[in-house]
């Protein structure tokens, strides 16, 4: 089992970066899948990133591809999220969760975090 913690959420201008990070707990991290979603006002949870349990192969939305940089210490038991040239349509909560499937599907993962907001000015 894992616990999930997310921080460094805000409000940035558009154009701006932010740095997401995922502090995880529990003596398995490194055996799991880690992916970030995130979910707007009045729309579903969707996906963004996902990283192998080794860090060395990334998955991402298109939506983000490009802008977006998901990677993982899995000594420190963390994961990130590198956000930049952010849009307003990038506004959202923004969940860390844990799986075992490298996959963009959100019934792949078992654990999840509160989530953090994010909100890009125009």
């Amino acid at each position: 089992q894992v616990q999930l913690v997310e921080s460094g959420g805000g409000l940035v201008q558009a154009g701006g970066s932010l740095r997401l990070s995922c502090a995880a707990s529990g003596p398995t991290f490194s055996t799991y899948i880690m992916g970030w979603f995130r979910q707007a006002p009045g729309k579903e949870r969707e996906f963004v990133a996902a990283i192998s349990s080794s860090g060395g192969g990334t998955y991402y939305a298109d939506s983000v591809k490009g802008r977006f940089t998901i990677s993982r210490d899995n000594a420190k038991k963390m994961v990130y999220l590198q956000m930049n040239n952010l849009i307003p349509e990038d506004t959202a909560v923004y969940y860390c969760a844990a799986g075992n499937l490298f996959s963009a599907r959100l019934t792949n993962y078992n654990y999840w975090g509160q989530g953090t907001q994010v909100t890009v000015s125009s």
